[in-house]
């Protein structure tokens, strides 16, 4: 009889943490990595007052899922990094992130010094800062990502806008979320914007003396000369507009999510790739 060689073992699930485990991304991300059949939920950290200990499945309506709600951001990454010790290189514990820009930066260094791969998707991190968490990366030797938008048509729309840009001098950007987000303008208006930027030229050149009987009411201002505009109501989620104009013509480009199940698809991309990254990186084009 010929022998046959064992099949080769299957891979490990992804250990991943959840910060913001009951906030309305949080929950999204808990019912994909649940669903994800090489993903495992390994914490779930949220300090809404009232459910410490209480099992996160039994808390979002999923059913019981043997997982704790903590308050605890570093005893659960502790956890989550023991547990994963031996993965190697490429392996470890990851991080999903979807709280507030006031504690994101520490959740995020904290994640490196416990050896856990931070995916970030709450905005609102200034520019020193990701410099910091990519020096933090370098130093660690790990992967990590923050990515201001999750959804593939937003990445597109962003390559639309930078490539538009070559051939318009005017431009305005509007994001329009749900009242509940903290920042603005959003990570993504940022983003799109420092994409049409890499052309280094300038938009919008003055061509009357503007005064603004209501200040504020043009919008944010880049040194580039772009406006970018937000829009804060209940019954939105997440949208964004670039509006271009010459002489004759407008040409706009707009993307609309309206469910948050949109993102999932790239949080889980970019879980599954972020272990392997050689350091930090910005942005979901990143990962496509």
């Amino acid at each position: 009889m010929t022998a046959t060689s064992p099949s080769p073992a299957a891979p490990a699930p992804i250990p991943v943490v959840v910060a913001g485990a009951l906030g309305r991304m949080g929950a999204e991300v808990i019912k994909a990595v649940v669903a994800a059949p090489d993903c495992t939920l390994a914490g779930a950290i949220d300090t809404t007052p009232g459910h410490e200990g209480e099992d996160v499945g039994l808390a979002l309506g999923l059913g019981e899922l043997e997982v704790a709600l903590s308050a605890d951001f570093e005893g659960t990454l502790c956890q989550a990094s023991q547990a994963v010790r031996q993965a190697g290189p490429g392996g470890g514990a990851v991080l999903v992130d979807f709280t507030h820009p006031s504690v994101v930066f520490e959740h995020c260094r904290g994640a490196f010094a416990y050896g856990v791969h931070p995916v970030i998707g709450t905005t609102g991190l200034r520019p020193d800062q990701l410099a910091d968490l990519a020096t933090f990366a370098d130093k660690a030797s790990m992967g990590g990502a923050v990515v201001p938008n999750f959804c593939v048509g937003m990445v597109l729309l962003q390559q639309a806008a930078a490539a538009a840009a070559r051939f318009y001098d005017y431009a305005e950007l509007t994001e329009l979320h749900h009242n509940r987000k903290a920042d603005a303008p959003s990570g993504t208006c940022l983003k799109t914007a420092e994409l049409m930027e890499e052309l280094g030229k300038p938009f919008n050149p003055p061509q009357v003396e503007e005064h603004e009987s209501l200040p504020g009411c043009r919008g944010g201002l880049r040194e580039s000369g772009l406006r970018l505009h937000s829009v804060r109501l209940p019954g939105l989620v997440a949208h964004q507009e670039v509006m271009f104009g010459s002489p004759g013509e407008t040409y706009t480009l707009r993307h609309d999510t309206i469910d948050r199940s949109a993102y999932m698809p790239g949080v889980l991309l970019t879980v599954r790739k972020v272990r392997s990254l050689g350091g930090l990186v910005y942005g979901l084009e990143r990962l496509l």
